[in-house]
């Protein structure tokens, strides 16, 4: 593809996808990716990009071999079903997921994205009378109007309001809090947390911060619902955050690296107390792609991906590594710069002092061959989310990356 090609790409979404997306995508320097394996992106003009993007999608890196051929195969049989005779690649997917989850999660409802999980479980939720949201500041769960409603970000909530009525966000990471508003009796409502808040910047919570919110939905009576798309998987260096804590909620949505990085899927993963109404109207709550089965390939394939080359595993080594390795190059260079680095496993957030710092860095480590994502909810945070596949290559590209744009962010705004 030539490159006034790539800019006809960029004249196309102004045109027809969002004037807004294709201006970002000028800003960035108007590369149009074309093709990606592994940890590796790779543009239009030949350049090759280490891919810590892609919101957490990535896992087990781009095109897996043994996903890619699950998919294929399943393409070149049966890629979609009619929904009325049984499918096997559903019931093999739905088994996989069940078997690596939390002990007493067995019933799964399949998606096609994180936000259409989230909804499920708010409808899961209101099947047993659970009609009041309480969620948390700065979480995310999705646009849709439920998931929307869920999350607490007025950026996105306030040009769709109204939205559910009696939802209520409390802060991240304080069970007072929660235990307050939730109060003696939470017959009513529903608690929907994330172990890590992502998009709010990767923020961890004080440790039992989980557990805490599992007892007292236990002793209200609210029904919990906890939020994995981003985080489940291993993408905290444990299979779910639910484990670093041991709880069980009512229901745990994943998403984001079940799909393999091939083909998109979610899934809510729910006890059977909680999906009783599902159990009993298999047409209550459905979408004509749910299960396809291509997706159910990739999902099957990802997970067993994931379980048998030790990805959970690595990504908890991976991360430690990358983590110190990122609090030292801070240090050398830039700290009047950045405020904190933290983070779980592969899920890693660089908070720097103001907004526009944070979109110098993003494009300086665009110039140094590394692809980063900022953070929807906290605009001062850079997130990296990479594989579990990097190889040592690949790790010293990382390390040279962050070094050389810390630098010249150093150089551009040194120190009073």
């Amino acid at each position: 593809m030539a490159r006034t090609e790539g800019r006809e790409i960029a004249r196309f979404y102004k045109r027809h996808l969002s004037r807004g997306r294709g201006k970002l995508g000028e800003m960035f320097g108007g590369q149009v990716e074309v093709a990606s394996a592994g940890s590796l992106v790779r543009t239009e003009d030949g350049r090759e990009y280490l891919n810590c993007g892609g919101y957490g999608v990535f896992l087990a890196g781009a095109c897996h071999p043994r996903i890619v051929a699950a998919v294929e195969q399943q393409l070149r049989t049966h890629p979609l079903a009619t929904r009325l005779l049984l499918e096997p690649r559903a019931a093999h997917a739905a088994a996989a997921l069940t078997r690596v989850a939390p002990a007493g999660l067995e019933r799964v409802h399949f998606t096609n994205s994180g936000a259409e999980a989230v909804e499920t479980a708010l409808k899961l939720a209101r099947s047993r009378g659970h009609r009041r949201i309480v969620s948390t500041s700065g979480g995310f769960h999705g646009k849709t109007l439920g998931a929307l409603s869920a999350t607490g970000k007025p950026l996105y909530r306030d040009p769709f309001t109204p939205l559910l009525p009696d939802t209520t966000h409390v802060p991240y990471g304080d069970a007072d809090a929660l235990r307050e508003t939730l109060g003696a009796d939470a017959s009513d409502a529903v608690v929907i947390v994330e172990p890590v808040q992502s998009e709010a910047g990767v923020l961890v919570p004080p440790e039992g911060y989980l557990k805490e919110v599992a007892a007292a939905c236990t002793a209200s009576g609210a029904f919990f619902v906890l939020d994995e798309v981003m985080t489940g998987l291993g993408r905290l260096g444990e299979w779910w955050g639910a484990d670093r804590e041991d709880v069980t909620p009512d229901v745990l949505l994943v998403g984001k690296a079940l799909s393999g990085g091939v083909v998109p899927v979610a899934a809510a993963v729910a006890t059977a107390e909680a999906f009783a109404a599902f159990d009993r109207d298999p047409f209550l709550h459905t979408s004509t792609f749910s299960t396809a089965p291509l997706a159910m390939a990739a999902a099957e394939a990802a997970i067993g991906v994931i379980a048998d080359e030790g990805l959970v595993k690595r990504a908890a080594v991976l991360g430690g590594r990358i983590l110190t390795a990122l609090r030292a190059t801070v240090a050398r260079h830039c700290p009047h710069l950045v405020r904190e680095v933290r983070g779980l496993g592969l899920l890693i957030g660089i908070e720097f002092d103001e907004a526009g710092l944070a979109g110098e860095f993003l494009l300086e480590l665009l110039a140094h061959g590394v692809i980063a994502n900022h953070s929807l909810n906290a605009h001062t945070v850079v997130r990296l989310t990479p594989p579990a596949v990097l190889d040592e290559p690949e790790l010293d590209h990382l390390d040279d990356a962050l070094d050389g744009a810390f630098h010249a962010l150093a150089q551009r705004f040194p120190a009073a």
